[in-house]
Parts: C-alpha cells; structure tokens; sequence
C-alpha cells in the first residue's frame, strides 16, 4: 500500500472535519448570544459547542497535524525549505491559534461571561473561510 496516499486521505479527512468545526462553531455562538437570556435554549447551546469542541474540533486538528507531518515526513523534511510550504504552514499555525481562541470563548460561554455580540461571532466567523482559501490556492497552484 502506498503510505503516502493512505496519510494523504486520512489528513483530507481530518481537515476537512476540523474545518466544518471552525465554521460551525462560531455560529453556534451567534445563536448562543441571541438566545442567552432563555435558560433552557443556553443549556442546550452550551453542551452543543463543548462536544463539538472537545470531541470533533479537536481531536481532527490532532489528526490534522499528525497526518500533515507523516506526509512531510513521507516526501523529505527538504520540502519544508519551499515557501509554499512555509506560507502553508504558516496558515496552518494561525488556524490552530483560531482553534485555541475558539476553545477560550467556550470557556466564556461555559461559565456565562461572554462579552461580544453576535456580529463579532458572524465576522470572525470568516477567518477560516479566507485561511481554508488561501490554504488550497497555495498548496494546488506553488505560486512561490
């Protein structure tokens, strides 16, 4: 079997469930905010968004990382002296410095101390839509 192609699916599959938690998450808390004042709605809101958080969010970043380097690993650690690569990492960095940022929110709303409103959720809400972009445009085209 090819090693390279098998850490190839799995790191797709694991971005891509990292990702669908980037972008969903944040709109949770556009409903969390909306609907904070009902008790019964924010209870279920923040079960929502600690499961997402802890059991999807992060264990496909985890596989993200780990599948990414195996396949850097796999093609020679050389590949990390191109600066395709380099940019790629380096979004890779400001989405897992997202991630993190999303899980100290959560802590906000765990503990009912959230202090933004629901259009600070709506724009952040576009971070990973643009890095997701930036990612594919770099890795498919090597413009650099």
């Amino acid at each position: 079997m090819n090693t390279y192609l098998l850490f190839k699916s799995l790191h797709l599959i694991a971005v891509i469930s990292w990702m669908a938690g980037l972008l969903y998450l944040p709109r949770i808390f556009v409903y969390h905010t909306e609907n904070n004042s009902e008790a019964k709605v924010s209870t279920v809101l923040k079960i929502m968004e600690k499961k997402l958080y802890f059991y999807i969010m992060t264990p496909a970043m985890t596989l993200s990382w780990l599948f990414g380097l195996l396949l850097i690993h796999s093609i020679g650690f050389q590949q990390l002296g191109q600066k395709w690569m380099l940019l790629k990492l380096l979004f890779v960095i400001i989405l897992t410095f997202y991630h993190f940022y999303l899980g100290k929110l959560l802590g906000k709303f765990q503990t009912d101390r959230n202090q933004h409103s629901h259009k600070f959720y709506r724009y952040i809400n576009e971070i990973p839509t643009i890095l997701l972009i930036l990612i594919i445009f770099v890795v498919i085209f090597k413009p650099i």
